[in-house]
């Protein structure tokens, strides 16, 4: 899954404050993502990760 930084994610189960949307801060071995709703950084392992996304709305354009 091609998951860059600055886009958008938008996770299978809700964060706690009820927003689904993440963005993405960091990417590499691990993600560190941030919630749209809250503010609040996730950050874990990207194959765990990727198994929650249910989608993944891209920014930047493929070049």
């Amino acid at each position: 899954m091609l998951i860059r930084v600055g886009d958008r994610v938008i996770m299978k189960k809700p964060h706690p404050c009820g927003s689904a949307e993440f963005t993405v801060v960091r990417s590499g071995l691990d993600l560190k993502l941030e919630c749209r709703g809250c503010g609040r950084v996730v950050e874990g392992e990207r194959f765990r990760l990727e198994r929650k996304i249910k989608r993944v709305e891209s920014v930047s354009e493929d070049v």
